[in-house]
């Protein structure tokens, strides 16, 4: 396994991390197949945004005595609220969620401390002068959390986040489809979205954020490498043909200030399989050729969950309802 230091941070992180969302659906005995063999592959990074109390106390218990293995990004803000994940900037209730990962985690600290999901250039800014981010740097200065980052789809807050000196790693959505397209503040526009079939190449403001992050030493991990599976399906891929993980992956790394790639796995064998990347082909990461073949760069024929056909009378979101019913239909069943 290929390591890279983590920017400024100097943590040096495998280049294949694990995002642990995909882990929410699986049992405990599962849990810890997977994470053992992240860890007999050379993973050493490890995504837990989720709230979900027991997704945690199933972690934790996997990694239990080899907490000096990880690299873990912990995420300020995301909270377990009635049964469900609920993303709130008050302080209260993002005090008692952090405490609970550490807890779960069996831990009294976390490497990574992400400020967590911020879309908005508004929402950034307020984080960054008010309590929010006062919070994050006691966390900080305590020992708590070792290094400050943020997690973002959008290159606009990105960007903000890398200029700041405050900031000093990022999380952000990283894929061929997504790096077309224009800076937006709503995830759900980079699933489905119709756009100037004549886009192509990496989108100005993201071309300027990875150089930016490489030239500051803000590292990047990335989420949504693979952009929700739609890349794998010639069908569904906006480029109308399909890649594979290895060339998705290849993409990410490639990126400048990009230091690690974190993939949901559902088996040891979707760990090997991503892990196979370091023993690869130039010939099997090429994605160069398999885009410049493409017959086409934009999605088409589906709702772009852009809200436009807002306000409906009934007070119905239908680009929320669009989203919900689209993402169901990538699971093998329904999530509750």
């Amino acid at each position: 396994m290929q390591m890279r230091k983590l920017g400024r941070t100097g943590l040096m992180v495998s280049e294949i991390g694990i995002g642990g969302e995909w882990l929410e659906r699986h049992s405990t005995e599962e849990v810890k197949e997977v994470l053992d063999c992240c860890e007999q592959e050379g993973i050493n990074i490890l995504d837990i945004w989720m709230p979900n109390p027991k997704v945690r106390s199933d972690i934790g218990n996997a990694i239990q005595g080899k907490r000096d293995r990880w690299i873990i990004q912990g995420h300020l803000g995301s909270t377990w609220q009635n049964g469900q994940y609920v993303r709130t900037r008050d302080l209260g209730k993002t005090a008692v969620a952090f405490e609970d990962l550490l807890n779960r985690l069996h831990t009294d600290y976390i490497d990574l401390g992400m400020i967590h999901y911020v879309d908005r250039e508004e929402e950034f800014h307020e984080i960054m002068e008010g309590p929010f981010f006062r919070y994050a740097k006691s966390l900080k200065n305590e020992g708590v959390i070792r290094h400050i980052g943020l997690s973002t789809h959008n290159p606009a807050v990105a960007k903000l986040a890398a200029m700041s000196g405050e900031i000093e790693m990022i999380l952000f959505s990283v894929n061929p489809a997504f790096d077309l397209m224009p800076a937006v503040d709503n995830i759900d526009r980079y699933f489905s979205g119709e756009y100037d079939e004549n886009l192509a190449g990496i989108d100005p403001i993201r071309q300027e954020l990875y150089q930016l992050c490489e030239e500051r030493e803000v590292g990047i991990t990335v989420m949504k490498g693979f952009a929700g599976g739609l890349l794998f399906d010639a069908g569904r891929s906006p480029f109308g043909v399909a890649l594979t993980p290895i060339q998705c992956i290849h993409y990410a790394l490639t990126r400048p200030g990009v230091c690690s790639i974190l993939v949901g796995y559902d088996t040891p064998e979707q760990v090997r399989e991503a892990v196979g990347y370091e023993t690869a082909s130039d010939t099997e990461k090429d994605y160069a050729s398999v885009l410049a073949g493409a017959p086409r760069h934009a999605f088409g024929g589906q709702c772009t969950y852009c809200g436009h056909c807002a306000p409906y009378p009934s007070g119905i979101d239908i680009a929320m309802v669009g989203k919900l019913y689209d993402l169901a239909a990538m699971q093998p069943e329904t999530p509750e």
